[in-house]
């Protein structure tokens, strides 16, 4: 499981709360993006509560379809359907007096709705197919990356069961908000992968470090967990360096740090001199009148242009004499 890292004020705030929260045994509505360590925050929770060495239950709304998500969760009696050749408990019963999280719970299906509703307001449930009620004594932790008031309003979400989950709400913030916490990440991932592949990598260095800090991992901290396990895989020394990290990555950051500079006097007077000589298709007479200069001025002009981008080491006069020859 990814690493609980709050150095950030914003992660420490959620951190926090949660365990405030963690010592009563009141419902959770955990938020965030996707990957920004929702699952974690559950545990921890879990983890500092009185239910602490009971059974931490998960269950994934989002990958199971609607029937066979109600066989996980509530269990199913032997009959209840075709293929159902014995009893099986569901997830509420494995989570007795322990935790049970509801992943992406979004997902839910009306009728799921209605019946975790009864979970929470009763405390008892029926298997599929059963008529025997089911006591249940489990603390229920609902995460999403969904605006659930939005689903409510959109009626794709009971509000009843919205209040229900929402008694305490903690909103996990995305790794661009809580760099201060990629350090620490980064090293426990190091740590964790190296042992987990058998590498002797055991740091990432200053310049990866730097590089990781100016990207903004839209998959958040399990992104950053897939680059660090990759980068400790083909690192060929004990640390992990900039060649070691994807691709795409370093990439992205150099494109940013582009835009993030303001361009030269020099820069900008190019592009003008392009541009004008783009809308004079290309006749460098009318091009040099629009801007106000000689030709002879505007040959210079284009000379230093084309020789700073193709790195050529030739004289100004031979670029114009080879690249204009004959185009007056």
């Amino acid at each position: 499981m990814i690493e609980l890292v709050a150095r950030s004020e914003a992660m420490r705030e959620a951190v926090s709360l949660a365990e405030r929260v963690a010592a009563t045994d009141a419902n959770v509505l955990v938020t965030g993006e996707s990957g920004a360590g929702k699952d974690v925050l559950a545990f921890h929770i879990h983890s500092k509560s009185n239910r602490a060495t009971q059974s931490f239950v998960k269950i994934d709304c989002a990958t199971l379809p609607s029937g066979l998500l109600e066989a996980e969760l509530f269990g199913y009696e032997r009959g209840a359907f075709t293929g159902a050749s014995e009893e099986k408990p569901g997830r509420l019963e494995a989570a007795h007096r322990g935790t049970l999280v509801l992943d992406e719970i979004a997902y839910l299906s009306n009728d799921s709705q209605a019946k975790l509703l009864r979970v929470i307001e009763t405390r008892e449930f029926e298997r599929l197919g059963g008529r025997r009620t089911i006591k249940v004594d489990a603390r229920l932790i609902a995460l999403t990356n969904v605006d659930l008031s939005d689903a409510v309003k959109r009626q794709n979400f009971r509000e009843d069961l919205y209040y229900r989950l929402n008694v305490v709400h903690i909103q996990v913030p995305p790794l661009r908000e809580r760099t201060e916490d990629l350090a620490e990440l980064a090293d426990a991932f190091v740590t964790s992968y190296a042992a987990k592949h058998g590498r002797q990598v055991d740091a990432v260095s200053a310049e990866a470090l730097s590089l990781l800090g100016k990207y903004e991992f839209p998959g958040n901290v399990r992104e950053l967990a897939n680059t660090i396990e990759r980068a400790v895989i083909i690192a060929a020394g004990p640390r992990i360096e900039v060649r070691d990290l994807p691709e795409p990555i370093r990439a992205t950051v150099l494109m940013q740090s582009r835009r993030a500079q303001p361009p030269s006097l020099a820069e900008v007077e190019a592009e003008y001199v392009e541009e004008i000589l783009a809308a004079s298709n290309g006749n460098k007479t009318e091009a040099a009148r629009i801007l106000g200069i000689s030709r002879k001025n505007l040959y210079e002009k284009l000379a230093r242009r084309r020789k700073g981008s193709s790195g050529e080491d030739e004289t100004e006069g031979e670029t114009v004499r080879r690249g204009d020859a004959g185009r007056e």
